[in-house]
């Protein structure tokens, strides 16, 4: 019966994965349609990005497993006046922090803040999440080492560093205005403690986990951006099997399953024979057949595969391109692998259409306008 009771529990959590499911769905389905051999599949498993992002898990993990993010958590309620302030203010902090640290890294590091803020406080965790998730998005377009599309357009594109902001800012500006007025009609000014929250009790802290997962997470950072992924994910392996093994438990495993399945399913699907021959259909060299094609492409694709997918066919456009497929982040939860990462983090039942309530208004406004200011400036 033990064997029996494991595997019911086993298909009772992967029912649960629903985002799984479907992503491993349309990988079987697309292989038995077009096989491709494993070659192919490797590729598009993108293993450097899972093995990054698994060190990323286990170093947050470690820091949240010490008790500091409550810590810090209490720290900030105490000095809040209300809800809308501290969601301007996790917004705000997630949108810089995603220019330099990249938007899935902000969010690893503000989510469980904020998830902590939420626990003995009236603040609207869910709600400020899906925020955080949309300033991420909206502060990373303006940087060209934010996200991975900009990554890739910018080496592209002969820009300075300098040039590709100053080219972006127009349009990054535009989402960012645009969500600071969605958090201030979406979060109320009430005050933020509810009942007795700021005299809870001061949660244990373990300073050593807490330091060690710290310095770890400095030490992801530096071989991440030096393309050492594999030794960063042996290094946070190691750290925890030798001293804290309950923090490698607590590692979402199902989140890191879920994007193994979205990188190969939306892989091929990128180079399906058929949407390519689609592709060529339409004028790719049109500014507003990249604009439409890449904010389109990115809900059903995501926007660092659409990028990929459109960028041969622009003819060396990359910066327009790179406004299409950034404000592409916005819309379906899809549309970004930001958006995925928070909801997962946020970890409750029912997020995903509470994303899709505030995203895709969201973008039905911002689209055309950020359109219209690009416009404007030539």
């Amino acid at each position: 019966m033990v064997p029996e009771r494991r595997a019911h529990a086993w298909w009772k959590a992967l029912r649960r994965e629903r985002l799984l499911l479907v992503f491993g769905g349309v990988a079987v389905a697309l292989q038995l349609i077009d096989a491709q051999p494993w070659a192919r599949w490797r590729d598009w498993l993108a293993l450097p990005t899972l093995l990054g992002l698994f060190a990323l898990l286990l170093s947050i993990e470690g820091i949240r497993a010490s008790g500091a993010v409550q810590r810090a958590a209490q720290a900030l309620a105490k000095r809040a006046h209300s809800q809308r302030t501290l969601a301007l203010a996790l917004v705000a902090g997630s949108a810089l922090l995603s220019m330099v640290l990249t938007n899935d890294v902000s969010l690893f590091l503000l989510v469980p803040l904020t998830v902590a803020l939420g626990r003995g406080s009236a603040l609207p965790v869910r709600r400020v999440v899906i925020l955080e998730a949309m300033g991420v998005n909206a502060g990373s377009a303006l940087s060209p080492v934010g996200n991975p599309q900009n990554l890739l357009l910018w080496q592209h594109s002969g820009l300075s560093m300098a040039a590709f902001v100053w080219r972006m800012l127009p349009a990054a500006g535009t989402m960012l205005a645009l969500l600071a007025l969605t958090v201030c009609l979406l979060v109320p000014a009430r005050a933020l403690a509810d009942g007795d929250a700021a005299a809870a009790p001061t949660p244990a802290v373990r300073p050593a986990l807490g330091w060690v997962s710290a310095l770890l997470l400095l030490g992801v950072l530096v071989l991440l951006q030096a393309d050492r992924s594999g030794l960063a994910a042996a290094l946070a392996l190691l750290v925890f099997a030798s001293a804290w093994r309950e923090v490698l438990r607590r590692v979402d495993w199902g989140l890191l399953a879920t994007l193994a399945a979205m990188f190969a399913g939306l892989g091929h699907l990128a180079q399906w024979a058929p949407l390519q021959a689609w592709l060529l259909r339409l004028d790719w060299h049109s500014p507003p057949v990249i604009y439409a094609g890449g904010v389109l492409l990115s809900q059903v694709l995501s926007n660092v595969p659409a990028t990929v997918l459109l960028w041969p066919q622009v003819g060396g456009q990359a910066m327009p391109l790179a406004v299409a497929v950034d404000v592409g982040g916005f819309g379906l939860a899809l549309g970004s692998l930001a958006n995925l990462i928070a909801l997962r983090l946020e970890g409750g039942r029912g997020n995903l259409g509470e994303f899709h309530r505030i995203s895709l208004p969201f973008l039905l406004v911002c689209a055309p306008l950020v359109w219209l200011v690009m416009r404007l400036v030539g």
